[in-house]
């Protein structure tokens, strides 16, 4: 094998790779990124985080300011039927909100 062929065959060492680090719209290095996992190792991760804390707002603002279904919609730019859907599976999660579900039908 001549050399050059061998050169081309040998792994380059990641501290020698010219890797550029031009991060995402959430960081602008990936080394220096704050998320506990890369948005592209998880396509769908970082949506599901926010979705989760988008439903969490809404469940906070259903329970603790005690706004009705059509003022959650309203304010979260959401259809009503979504809002009952983000309401049943937060009853499920957490038993202790089981009275959220008859709050949200009343109003």
């Amino acid at each position: 094998m001549s050399t050059s062929s061998a050169a081309a065959v040998m792994d380059v060492v990641p501290e020698r790779f010219p890797y550029r680090d031009e991060g995402c719209e959430l960081s602008q290095s990936c080394l220096r990124c704050p998320l506990p996992q890369c948005k592209y190792d998880d396509p769908g991760w970082l949506q599901r985080e926010k979705r989760k804390a988008r439903d969490s707002r809404i469940v906070e603002a259903l329970w603790h300011d005690g706004i009705s279904v059509s003022e959650a919609s309203a304010r979260f730019a959401l259809s009503p039927r979504t809002i009952f859907r983000i309401v049943k599976r937060a009853t499920q999660d957490r038993p202790r909100l089981s009275g959220l579900e008859d709050h949200a039908r009343a109003a």
